[in-house]
């Protein structure tokens, strides 16, 4: 930087700013005071910029039951379900006309949203913009790899999948869509059909929704809902009539798609019960496991045993890995891997086109599609909210590219062993000419199922650990499904909080009469037209997600553009700071200041810079603030610099302390404590990465200017864009109040780190 830049801090800048504020201010109201639709309009209109989407999280108030969604919620699903169980031929009727309707007219709807949701998904993790984290900039996973790649398996697995498995592929071989009956053709799809429905597609549905709500909740300090993550497409229209209906639709279709695997999993399990202990199976013993499902939850609810139902979680998946192991090693081991192997090829190579196939030039297609692949792809619909709220949870601190990629691979994967394993287990006996159980399979998926169980050697105990197997699966989507519904009807602001207990019991019990009602009305089939029906509407939310997640996905982008186009400077350590000399960068290496040092440098040094910058902004007549607070951890001073860019995002230069430990290599130890403190830069996501401590007075100057630099050149490009969506609205905005009525805070997430965390993975 030049003596005179140095001498003249911010004389460029006033420039653009001049050029930026006369290019919005040519069509303003010109000072005249806002009608009231005026003013209510500025007031609800969607976040066009960064600065306003940081707001969202003082819209949604305190945590509390929201009684409209649960009241309309719960009418809705308990009407249903009285229909069901007063008049259960008229139900099943009614249901499957309206499922032949939408197996005719809207099929190609729901083949679509599919191939929409994963081509989106796709895109948001190979895009640059897959590098934009679940949380701040600085933000690290709390998870081990590992650790998290199995959480996201027992997420996503149901004891829908074992009921499936084996049906699934014998009745695409006997009556396949699109190839001869029992042909060598119809033999290579039959297990490649039940994987595509258990593959790709539900898991992007997922992704879509989990990435969506964890962004705004670990980005922006938003709730953990749909409604949330959809601010910036609504803007406070959120909070009103407009977020409770999308809560209404995400409830109800989300209870749909949770009754609809815990009736097909007491169907499937009052069938082992029936095996193992001689109990008459029937709809006694299912209603008696949906009851029994309902306790579980109630006790999990009422004695603390949270730890113990995310323990079951855990079981399931190594029960389910053992008798995956079993099968495989006590049946038809060569036959079954070649299966596998070849399972798999033609799953990759057939994708593409079996994701638009729609059966319209097969004879019956429309049926077969309704009673398949819609109904699997409303499923993950339903089911999309419950599990993607999940993922959400466990994955604070991972890039959206590490969150898309593993939870369309490793879980899909997994669900390939198991579909593989059972599928052509079965194919096996169909083909060396069982014909008979061919038939019971068709007919009666659930006796289908352990009937191939009892083939295996040592029958007993097979059966005995698949039925603790969906037992397990069965009570931990029970209880979690409760846990998920209790959420979607409050308003909880912190995303680690959980609904009330007492609404999770209640949703639970909701939740029972419903899948009790679609067992009198049908049983597994009412339960699959059911779900198809009630996943439509929830198909809106998914193109809203995808257009709210867009638009802020551009302005990431943007930033990042604005960022690389004026990052001249870039520090030893990998961050855009600002330029030592080598002895200064010698002697930070060597040194790890306490925290007194780091106090005394902050009020001789940076605090006399960032006043001699404020005071030069303000003479030049940029509205400015000079915010000093003190850390809560450490009570070292912190120092917040802002300048105010009407109807754009202001600049902010935040200087706070950051914990971290000391190395336990090179340089000095002259001090006993484990950790020290790095003076850092915050901007409104996160921390820029550098440390300021050492640097003279004049160089943290320099570095604000810098900065500012870097922020005139990202709204420049920004407000250049012919997209209104990235960051600038259609037409000129209504001028904002002054900057004495602003109620937002600093955006940081420092405040967020723990004694002893560092920025660094």
């Amino acid at each position: 930087m030049s003596d005179n830049s140095q001498s003249h801090p911010g004389s460029d800048q006033e420039k653009d700013t001049h050029a930026l504020r006369e290019s919005i201010n040519r069509d303003q109201l010109g000072g005249r005071p806002r009608s009231p639709k005026e003013e209510e309009k500025r007031q609800n209109r969607p976040p066009v910029s960064k600065d306003e989407l940081s707001k969202g999280a003082q819209v949604f108030g305190e945590a509390k039951v929201n009684w409209l969604v649960l009241g309309v919620s719960a009418a809705v699903i308990l009407a249903f379900s009285i229909w069901a169980m007063t008049a259960p031929a008229h139900a099943f009727d009614t249901m499957e006309n309206v499922v032949g309707f939408i197996g005719k007219n809207l099929g190609w709807y729901y083949v679509l949203t599919v191939f929409i949701v994963i081509a989106f998904v796709l895109w948001v993790a190979l895009s640059r913009t897959g590098k934009v984290r679940l949380g701040p900039d600085h933000s690290r996973p709390h998870y081990s790899l590992f650790t998290w790649v199995s959480m996201l398996f027992a997420a996503g697995v149901g004891i829908d999948m074992l009921f499936y498995s084996v049906t699934g592929p014998i009745t695409q071989y006997v009556t396949p869509p699109d190839a001869a009956p029992e042909s060598a053709e119809a033999a290579r799809d039959a297990v490649v059909w039940t994987m595509f429905h258990y593959g790709i597609g539900g898991w992007a549905m997922y992704s879509l929704l989990g990435m969506a709500m964890g962004y705004f909740a670990y980005r922006w300090g938003m709730p953990l809902s749909i409604r949330a993550a959809l601010y910036p497409l609504l803007g406070k229209r959120v909070r009103g009539r407009a977020g409770d209906a999308i809560d209404i639709i995400t409830l109800v279709g989300t209870v749909m798609g949770v009754a609809t695997s815990m009736g097909i999993g007491v169907v499937l399990l009052s069938v082992g019960f029936s095996k193992l202990f001689g109990l008459p199976d029937g709809l006694g013993l299912q209603i008696a496991l949906v009851i029994v499902a309902v306790v579980i939850t109630i006790a999990a609810c009422t004695s603390g045993v949270d730890k113990g139902i995310r323990l079951i979680s855990e079981l399931n998946l190594w029960s389910a890995g053992a008798m995956i192991l079993y099968i495989i090693v006590t049946g038809q081991t060569s036959f079954l891997l070649n299966g596998m192997v070849e399972n798999i090829g033609r799953f990759i190579n057939t994708l593409p086109g079996r994701s638009l196939q729609t059966m319209v030039y097969e004879e019956g297609g429309s049926d077969w599609m309704a009673g398949w692949t819609l109904f699997f792809w409303a499923f993950w619909l339903a089911w999309g909210p419950f599990v993607g709220l999940f993922l959400a949870r466990i994955s604070r601190g991972r890039t959206l590219r590490e969150f898309v990629i593993a939870a369309i691979t490793v879980p899909v994967l997994c669900d390939f062993l198991i579909v593989t394993t059972f599928g052509n287990s079965a194919m096996y006996e169909v083909l060396n000419g069982n014909d008979a159980f061919a038939e019971l399979a068709m007919e009666s998926p659930e006796q289908g199922w352990y009937t191939l169980l009892e083939m295996f050697p040592g029958a007993t105990f097979l059966v005995g650990l698949a039925t603790l197997s969906g037992l397990l699966f069965y009570l931990t989507s029970a209880n979690s499904g409760a846990m998920v519904m209790a959420n979607f009807s409050s308003s909880i602001p912190d995303p680690a909080q959980d609904g009330a207990k007492w609404l999770r019991i209640l949703w639970a019990v909701i939740t029972a009469i419903l899948t009790i009602a679609m067992l009198l009305a049908g049983g597994v089939t009412t339960m699959e037209y059911a779900t198809l029906i009630f996943a439509l509407p929830v198909t809106i939310i998914a193109y809203l997600v995808m257009a709210s997640f867009l638009k802020v996905l551009r302005m990431e982008r943007a930033e990042m553009e604005g960022r690389r186009l004026h990052s001249h400077q870039v520090a030893t350590d990998g961050g855009n700071a600002p330029e030592k000399t080598w002895r200064q960068r010698l002697a930070s290496m060597r040194s790890y200041p306490s925290q007194q040092q780091v106090e005394k440098f902050v009020r001789t040094t940076i605090e006399p810079a960032l006043q001699d910058v404020h005071k030069e902004f303000t003479r030049l007549g940029y509205e400015t603030e000079l915010i000093s607070d003190f850390d809560p951890v450490s009570n070292i001073p912190t120092h917040a610099l802002l300048v105010n860019i009407e109807n754009q995002r202001r600049f902010q230069y935040f200087v706070a302390p950051v914990s971290t430990p000391i190395p336990s290599f090179g340089g000095r130890r002259a001090q006993t404590e484990d950790s020290y403190y790095r003076l850092e830069v915050f901007n409104q996501t996160g921390t820029e990465g550098y440390d300021l401590m050492g640097l003279s007075k004049q160089q943290v100057i320099d570095d604000v200017i810098d900065r500012y630099e870097t922020h005139i050149a990202f709204l420049t490009l920004t407000f250049n864009t012919d997209n209104p969506s990235v960051l600038t609205p259609p037409t000129p905005p209504v001028a904002e109040p002054a900057m004495a009525e602003q109620e937002e805070a600093v955006v940081t997430d420092h405040q967020a780190l723990e004694p002893g965390e560092s920025t660094r993975s």
